[in-house]
């Protein structure tokens, strides 16, 4: 790209001038601005002398802006040709320039939060030296293109963000253009189709990256095809870049809005044809909760999050949910794709948020493929990362391309790649063109081999099934059975001796409360009972043994008589007296055998049965399985234990995919005898070198 590197360095070497009054990480709080800024005046700068000549009889921005021959305008007498002519008077002046920009800049400006930048830049005596050095650097869009200012653009940020948190990642370009080979795949008729209006969206659009690549792919495939870009970014530096990019493409800025896409949605009742998404990895949503939860209490599927919420500590699966509420459902529909990490695949058990989430879009037909990129392949991050393709027209025609309705294609990308001369923070490997055209064609051509799988839907869903045990007792009157009691919960919460001493020396020194002063009584009560039970259990100790717990209880009852316990406080005693013993007789909850929690377990059975249509409740489809769950039962369950039974009630269905397992290759480990040998030349080199070191 000519003049690219060149357009960085200077611009990095104008950074490095800020050195001493601003830490490296924070170059970036005044040259993003200033680079747009320049950007700016080199687009309006032809056109200067008409917009002040008509800025002297209106002061309507429209008319202003379209004197400008753009969405924007600068009324005002400066520029950067001119500001470096009066260096007494900079910051008047550069504020002035400021407060000339139409009001769509001023806005990207505040989101840059510009003006505290400006007063810390004069007094250390560089606001006048950046503008010279930015007055050198001619940005115009016939010297620099927009998508060569996109570059620029990045690769600063980059360069500024190398320190930033792991989850804030920049999206590599050569990522953003696999996706985007990917969800335009075996489109190329339609993206060439005269006349054609495209609609591309990012709700987590960082400085709009996606949104660029996306629509110069269109534009290369289609130049007049038009493309209307959306997106979302709560991040106000990034916010305002974009929305900068989107500005000087002369594209529909009001369609880029600033907040967070969980709680203020800025494109409600949106549809897009394609969307593509890097949202932060683990991002807590902890903050949102209420509000999320107010939007499924109140909505259920009619708002975004419907089929359930992942744990508080990682709201990558929300954004699926988002990005997914945008689909268009026309006859076309929508292609999407999105980056997480690994969690996604298989955090969560059967029937909780993530699992249900996993349930609602592979039931639906949505999950195309997902593909694994290669480990250090991000700025902030060395870990494994995964592009998921989504859709809601899987092709089912033969005629069209192969058919994908009711599977989904894994596929393994992860050596795609070419270790880079230099590493860039974490970034240590890039994927080539090479590497993109090689995934795509294995993509695209739907066809099992070493670094693709394809299965149905059903392969990544499961049936949890809990198998329950009897429950057994016997039970004993002894010393060591009645020091147990103490550790039953509801015994032992009836005294607690170091809340009794704190509440002790609050009485002493006359602190105590009214509600703590009655806390204390119970407690003195809670001891009184406690000691009066055990003394009673203590008199009547015995070596007799019960295998009924029945029978036992009647005896208890008949000891504790005259104290009037509570239900819970009695079978707390009773269980404080009792062993488990695979020869006592059974316990029973009315005429049901009672389970063993501490045996209880549960086993993993496969779907045998495509889910026809996704239902929140499973329990037709847990039905459908009952052969299937008791055959299994019968061969892996039976022969190993003496008796049992499915608790039916707790049966779910869950859903993950573990990538790695359908792609793991065996390694033969090494002999034995080879191992040692190595191990004997190792000890005889440090022998050698022991030997020189003590002479």
């Amino acid at each position: 790209m000519q003049n690219f590197n060149e357009k960085v360095n200077f611009i990095w070497k104008i950074a490095e001038l800020l050195r001493g009054p601003y830490k490296p990480e924070k170059y970036g709080d005044v040259i993003l601005p200033m680079a747009v800024l320049r950007r700016f005046d080199s687009l309006l700068e032809p056109t200067k002398e008409k917009v002040i000549e008509k800025a002297k009889t209106t002061d309507i921005e429209m008319i202003l802006n379209k004197e400008a021959g753009y969405e924007f305008s600068n009324k005002s007498k400066f520029g950067f040709n001119n500001l470096i002519d009066d260096p007494d008077n900079i910051r008047a002046n550069f504020e002035a320039y400021l407060r000339g920009f139409s009001a769509n800049i001023r806005e990207i400006m505040e989101n840059f939060e510009f003006e505290a930048e400006i007063k810390k830049l004069e007094e250390n005596n560089l606001l006048y030296l950046l503008v010279k050095e930015f007055s050198d650097i001619d940005l115009h869009p016939q010297v620099v293109s927009n998508q060569e200012m996109g570059y620029i653009f990045e690769e600063l940020i980059r360069r500024f963000s190398e320190n930033a948190e792991a989850g804030d990642h920049y999206t590599p370009r050569e990522v953003i253009e696999l996706m985007t080979n990917i969800i335009f795949n075996n489109l190329e008729d339609e993206l060439t189709k005269p006349g054609s209006i495209f609609t591309v969206g990012d709700f987590a659009a960082g400085t709009g990256g996606m949104l660029s690549v996306a629509t110069n792919y269109i534009k290369e495939m289609n130049p007049q095809a038009q493309v209307e870009v959306f997106g979302q970014e709560l991040n106000p530096q990034s916010y305002a870049i974009c929305k900068s990019d989107i500005l000087i493409k002369g594209q529909k800025s009001k369609n880029i809005v600033k907040g967070n896409s969980f709680t203020n949605d800025g494109h409600k009742n949106l549809k897009t044809r394609f969307a593509l998404m890097n949202p932060p990895f683990g991002v807590d949503w902890k903050k949102d909760k209420n509000y999320i939860e107010k939007e499924v209490n109140d909505l259920g599927f009619d708002g975004r999050f419907g089929a359930g919420t992942p744990r508080t500590s990682d709201g990558s699966l929300l954004f699926l949910e988002h990005m997914v509420s945008k689909m268009s459902q026309d006859e076309k529909g929508s292609r999407m794709a999105i980056i997480f990490n690994g969690s996604p695949l298989f955090t969560g058990d059967a029937g909780s948020g993530e699992s249900e989430i996993r349930r609602w879009i592979i039931e639906n037909d949505l999950l195309e493929g997902i593909i694994a990129l290669p480990t250090d392949l991000f700025y902030n991050t060395g870990i494994a990362t995964y592009i998921w393709v989504l859709t809601n027209r899987k092709n089912e025609d033969i005629l069209k391309g192969p058919v994908r309705k009711g599977k989904i294609q894994l596929v393994d990308a992860s050596n795609f790649y070419h270790k880079m001369r230099k590493s860039l923070g974490s970034k240590r490997k890039e994927i080539g063109k090479s590497d993109i055209e090689e995934i795509s064609k294995i993509y695209g051509a739907f066809e099992e081999n070493e670094n693709c799988k394809i299965f149905d839907n059903k392969e990544f869903g499961y049936l949890k099934v809990t198998i329950e045990r009897p429950l057994q007792l016997n039970f004993q009157l002894n010393e060591e059975r009645i020091e147990n009691i103490y550790a039953e919960n509801t015994f032992s919460k009836l005294y607690d001796e170091e809340t009794k001493e704190e509440l002790e020396l609050k009485q002493e020194k006359k602190t105590i409360k009214k509600k703590e002063l009655s806390k204390l009584e119970k407690l003195y009560e809670g001891k009184k009972l406690q000691d009066e039970i055990v003394a009673r259990l203590k008199e009547n100790i015995s070596d007799e043994l019960y295998k009924n717990k029945e029978e036992f209880e009647k005896v208890l009852d008949d000891i504790l008589e005259s104290l009037d316990l509570k239900k819970s406080l009695f079978k707390s005693i009773t269980l404080g007296l009792s062993k488990r013993d695979d020869s006592a007789d059974y316990n029973y909850k009315g005429k049901k055998k009672e389970a063993d929690s501490t045996l209880r377990d549960t086993e993993t059975i496969p779907l045998s049965i495509d889910v026809e249509d996704y239902n929140i409740d499973t329990d037709e489809h847990i039905k459908k399985e009952k052969k299937n769950i008791l055959e299994y039962v019968e061969t892996e369950v039976a022969p190993h234990v003496k008796e049992f039974w499915i608790d039916h009630k707790k049966t779910k269905i869950g859903y993950e995919i573990p990538f790695t397992r359908y792609f793991y290759k065996y390694e033969e480990l090494r002999p034995f005898k080879d191992i040692m040998g190595e191990i004997e030349e190792l000890e005889k080199e440090i022998q050698v070198e022991i030997k020189k070191v003590l002479g």
